[in-house]
Parts: structure tokens; sequence; C-alpha cells
């Protein structure tokens, strides 16, 4: 097919032509290789190709589901491929292959979609950027000279530059968002538990981790997440199912919403005024939509939640080195320096200390929720800086004071809503003098991801976005 039919479609688009016989699954995962070849030498997004499986299970024929034969990457973090690498980017776990598939794999290949490799991510996922000295740096594609975020930045740099319209994700302290805002995508964190992490995992980072995709259109995301959320059994809770499937909710009004916006952290951390432009912009739109806008914010201790953040982190580093070896610190040449420093700074709290962090959390969480009694949305920007450059992030010192300290400086509006569990989304809506993509961020109450999706529909159709491509996209700007 040719370069404007595959980049002018999202993946239900796509998937429409495969039912009406205009194209082939092999068609599409051929447009998908070529943008791969095209592009991922500039980019490297995908860091395991699993092509031959790819058209093997075209070849066995797909299920009939809502994205079928539709392009799929899998993020090399969390969720495990059948016969894959599964390391969480770490030379510690350099040689370990998936048994089977993650609950959410299954659930990926009954909608039909095509998986066709994994894409890069930091080590553990620790960081807001995507470098590895596993797999090395993923740059974005508006500037190659800036990180694309992270830490599911190699996901978001494969779909902005056009290789495939959607990608799985995980999203443990705003790792969906960060690289949807800084690669110009939707990108929508779930409800706490509307994703199950099964069968090998309960509840990740204690709750604060989740999984879903960041994507090209706001009911591609819809979609998705109507074929993969849900329990499975022995989960150890389930967030309430929604009132009708999630693609039901585009094109419904959202009525008129209570948004309260913010231009400054919660921390009190400085907000670039790129960031803010962006949000005042965001809110003027919700203003001219018909929303009750007015600018206020949660009361609630920035501090404590931010501390109790950095521990639950520290301690599950801590605990991903210990599944490898039994407990104790491995070789330091197995795992980056600042992953190294961080977990010996896991090993300190004791059990008592942990749990009492887990309920100061807990309660800052039931102040935060109280906010959305009197709004429905609480509009941010996604990020307090813009796209950082590469290297912004040192993986290679062990400086665990600096790495939180720029960590409290790029993402303060993002983790909060980690450790609440409430649905958050970055919406594409603003980018700077010099093409570089801002998102801003829209929170709503737990389970409430319907409203959030009438209204990113809403602003999507109000703001188009889609149309917007960066340097590094498609074939025929190919370089």
């Amino acid at each position: 097919m040719s370069t404007i039919d595959y980049e002018n479609h999202d993946g239900l688009g796509l998937a429409q032509l495969v039912r009406q016989g205009e194209v082939t699954p092999q068609e599409l995962l051929d447009a998908a290789l070529a943008r791969i070849a095209a592009h991922n030498p500039a980019l490297n997004a995908v860091v395991t190709p699993l092509y031959d499986a790819a058209r093997a299970e075209i070849a066995r024929g797909l299920p009939a589901g809502p994205f079928q034969g539709v392009p799929f990457f899998v993020k090399e973090l969390v969720a495990s491929v059948a016969g894959a690498a599964t390391t969480a980017s770490s030379r510690l776990y350099a040689h370990n292959t998936a048994a089977a598939d993650s609950e959410i794999v299954a659930r990926l290949r009954r909608a039909g979609l095509v998986i066709a490799g994994k894409t890069n991510s930091p080590e553990f996922g620790l960081s807001p950027i995507t470098e590895s000295l596993l797999y090395g740096v993923t740059r974005n594609p508006w500037n190659t000279e800036l990180s694309p975020g992270g830490s599911s930045g190699g996901a978001a740099a494969a779909v902005a530059s056009g290789m495939v319209p959607l990608a799985h994700a995980t999203d443990g302290g705003g790792s969906i968002r960060i690289p949807a805002s800084c690669c110009g995508l939707f990108g929508l964190k779930p409800t706490r538990a509307r994703i199950t992490a099964g069968p090998e995992g309960g509840e990740g980072l204690n709750g604060l981790a989740h999984q879903h995709v960041v994507s090209r259109s706001v009911r591609d995301s819809a979609a998705l997440l109507d074929a993969i959320a849900g329990p499975m059994p022995g989960d150890p809770y389930s967030a309430v199912p929604p009132e009708r499937p999630y693609l039901e909710e585009m094109g419904r009004a959202p009525g008129r919403l209570r948004i309260a916006f913010a231009r400054t952290a919660p921390t009190g951390v400085p907000v670039d005024p790129a960031c803010v432009a962006a949000v005042e912009d965001a809110a003027r739109l919700c203003e001219q939509l018909g929303h009750h806008v007015e600018e206020a914010s949660p009361d609630y201790d920035a501090q404590v939640v931010e501390r109790g953040f950095e521990m639950v982190f520290a301690t599950h580093t801590m605990a991903n080195i210990a599944r490898a070896t039994g407990g104790p610190l491995p070789d330091p040449e197995l795992v980056e320096p600042l992953t190294y420093a961080l977990a010996q700074v896991g090993r300190v709290p004791s059990a008592a200390e942990y749990i009492l962090n887990l309920h100061a959390l807990q309660r800052q969480s039931r102040r935060i929720a109280g906010f959305f009694e009197r709004f429905d949305v609480w509009l941010t920007p996604t990020l307090a800086q813009t796209p950082r450059p590469i290297g912004h992030f040192n993986i290679r010192s062990s400086d665990v004071r600096d790495w939180m300290g720029k960590l409290a400086a790029y993402l303060p509006f993002t983790y909060p809503f980690n450790v609440t569990g409430q649905p958050a989304a970055s919406v594409p809506l603003h980018w700077t003098a010099d093409n570089v993509p801002i998102g801003c961020q829209f929170a709503a109450r737990y389970g409430d991801e319907g409203l959030l999706l009438r209204l990113c529909a809403q602003l999507e159709t109000a703001r188009p976005w889609f149309h917007r491509r960066p340097p590094v996209s498609g074939l025929l700007h190919a370089h």
C-alpha cells in the first residue's frame, strides 16, 4: 500500500481496510517493516525484532478482533511475549526468555494485533528518558537531539514516526504520559487495576504501575482499552467496570464539566513558560467548548507524596534485582550505576517503615481524591519542562540525590496519579515555536475513564493533531 494510505489511518482505520479486503495484514506488516528500516537506525525505538514471528502469526490466521491485521509493538518491560527476550532493558536479565505470553499480550493478540517487535525502555523503567546500557539511546522523531521521554520512549518514538499507529506502554510514575507529551501523542494511564498484571504480577509497584498504549488517536486508545481491560482470576483487586464500552464514549457529549487548571507545580518546582503557555491555552479551549474553568489545585502534602513515591521506587528496584540474584546485590557490571545506587537506597527501610510509608501515601491520596468532589477534571501541564536533551538524566551516574532532583523538577504532575490510581491522560494540544510537542494532562475521578475519553475526544475534534508529522516519519521524509 502507498505511504499516504498507511500514514493517514489510525489502527481502527487500518483494521477496517483489512475487513473490507482493501489491504492484507501482510501488506500492513510490510508497510511497518519499511518504516522500521527507514527510521529505526536514527531512532533506536525497536530493540527486539519479531518479524518472522509476526509473519507466522499472519499465516496461521488472525482473530477477527477490532484491530485485525494491525502491526504492533510490546514494550521491553513488564509484559512477556512467548519466546522473546524479556530483559527489562537490563544486562542482569539479558538472557531471560519468556516461556509464555502475559495475559495482556494474549488479549492484544485476540484483538487481532500483530506483534512485530519490542521497544526500548530504560533499565527497569526507572528513568523518564529511554536510554540503557543494554540497548542504547532512543531519540525523539521531532528532534533527534532530544529524548522521546520515558520509560515508554521506544513505543512513543515508533508511533510518532509512523512505524505503527499504537504501541504498548507502561506507567509507574508517568511513563505513558511523559513520552506521549514529548512525542505529540495521546497517552492514557488507566485507573488502577483496570488492566491485569497477571499472571506474573499482582500489583506492580504496590499499585503505582499501570499498562496501556500510546496512540495517535483517542479512539484507538478507547477501543484497545475495551479489548484488554478486566481482571483475571486471582488478581488482588479490580476496578469497577465501565458503564458502557469505552469506544462508545467517542462522540458522546461530555456535558458542561467543572475543570480546574494549574499553572504551578504542587511541589513548588519551577514550570517552564512554554508549559505554562500550553496549559493556559488548553484552559481557554475548554472554556470555549462550554466548560466551567477556574484555577485551582488539590490541597495535599506534596512532599510526603514525593518522598513516599521515592521509597516505593527504590525498594522495588532492589526487589527487581533480588528476583534475579535471590537477595544480594549483583556484580555492579550487570546493572547500571544509577540502578545499583538506587537499589542500595532501597535496602535501607525496614518492613515497618515501608508499611507506614504506604499508609502515608494513602492518606494523601484521599486528600487529592477529595478535590474531585468539587471538580470533574484537573488540567495541568503534563511535564514542568520541555523534552530534555539526550543525556540529561545520566544513567552512568550513581548520584541518586541528583537524579531524584532532576526527576522532581521534570515530572511533578504525573506521579501523584500513580499514587492515587486515578485515570490521567496526556493530550497533544500544543507545540513550541521550534516545533516540539508539549502535552497537557487531564485527570479524572477514580474509575472514570469514560468521562476522560469523552472530553479528550472533544478536544481532539476541536484541535486536531493527527495530521502533524515529525521530521523523522513516513517514507516520503526518510533520511
